[in-house]
Formats: structure tokens, C-alpha cells, sequence
């Protein structure tokens, strides 16, 4: 190790002022964040990884050099751990109350693929325009400015088509569940 010290003065910055850096780094980004254990560990990660790929060019100044890298190593690694931390649900804490799945009762299956199947039919029925506007509004999600330039049309003619087909699809869905219900 001492001959690849004597011929790096990044190496040699390092060996002498690593102390230096954890407290640095303690002092800095780390005590934003609480965690003093955390100091050493980025220090440490920066020195294997200089070890192992050290820099093209040296810089001017080693010591500043380090104690940049260590800082933003610190930073993202805080910020890391802030994020992980975000996905994870203390063990004290109890879940969020999840909605219950799908009934996989064939009966609510094919009740609901009936009134699927009622919906498509009743967007079928609308004049094309109308359709046009219906389908790419509600289903596609394709905001309302975007489907009057879409089809060249102004935006009052768009909130008129809306406003007719959901109507008319309301009208008809009604009509068709209840005539299923008085089969039943």
C-alpha cells in the first residue's frame, strides 16, 4: 500500500485526512439526516471505490476533491435510505384496510360481462361524432381540449357530445338492467 501512496497524492490525501473525512461527512450531510453511524461507512465506500477505479486525471486539489465526493456519496445515500423507507410499513403499524378482491362467484362474473356487454352496445347505438368524442374522452382518457382539436371541432361542441352520450348511454343501460331484472 505505501508504494501506491508515495505515487498518488489522491491516495495520499486520503490516507492522511480519512479521520478528517467521517467527521467532515458527520458534520455535513449526515447530521441532516440523524444518522452519525452512516459517516464512516461513505468514507469508506469512496475509499474502496478510488482504490479500485481511481480518477483519469488527479485533481488539483485532493483534499476538496474528497471531501466533495464524500459529501454527495453521503447525500445519496441518505436520500436512499429516506426513499426505502417510504416502501416499508413498521412492524407496530397495522396495514391499511385493502378492498376485498373481485367476487369470483360465476354469477358476478357474468352479471358483470352482461352489463359490459350492455355498455358496449349502448356506445354503439350513439351517432358517430358522438361516439368519436364518447370513446376517446371516457374511455381513452384523452382530455377534452385534445379531442376538439383531435377532431376539429370546438370545445363547446365536445361538451355537447359528451353530455348527449353519457344521457343517452344512461338511458339505455337503465332500460336494458331493468328489462334483465324483470327476467329474473
Amino acid at each position: 500500500m505505501s508504494s501506491l501512496v508515495s505515487h498518488s497524492p489522491l491516495l495520499t490525501a486520503l490516507v492522511r485526512h480519512y479521520e478528517e473525512l467521517v467527521v467532515h461527512v458527520r458534520r455535513g450531510p449526515v447530521a441532516r439526516w440523524g444518522d452519525r453511524s452512516l459517516a464512516r461507512e461513505v468514507v469508506h465506500d469512496v475509499c474502496t471505490e478510488i482504490l479500485a477505479a481511481p480518477p483519469a486525471q488527479a485533481p488539483r486539489v485532493p483534499l476538496a476533491f474528497l471531501r466533495t465526493v464524500c459529501t454527495r456519496r453521503a447525500i445519496d445515500r441518505c436520500r436512499h435510505e429516506e426513499r426505502q423507507t417510504l416502501w416499508l410499513v413498521p412492524a407496530g403499524d397495522a396495514l391499511p384496510h385493502a378492498p376485498a378482491p373481485p367476487s369470483s362467484d360465476p354469477a358476478h362474473i357474468l352479471q358483470g360481462r352482461q352489463r359490459l356487454a350492455l355498455l358496449a352496445d349502448a356506445i354503439h347505438a350513439l351517432p358517430p361524432r358522438c361516439r368519436d368524442v364518447f370513446v376517446m374522452h371516457r374511455i381513452h382518457g384523452v382530455a377534452q381540449a385534445e379531442v376538439a382539436v383531435h377532431l376539429g371541432i370546438s370545445l363547446k361542441t365536445v361538451e355537447k357530445h359528451l353530455r348527449i352520450g353519457t344521457a343517452l348511454c344512461r338511458t339505455a343501460l337503465g332500460e336494458q338492467l331493468h328489462a334483465l331484472e324483470n327476467l329474473a
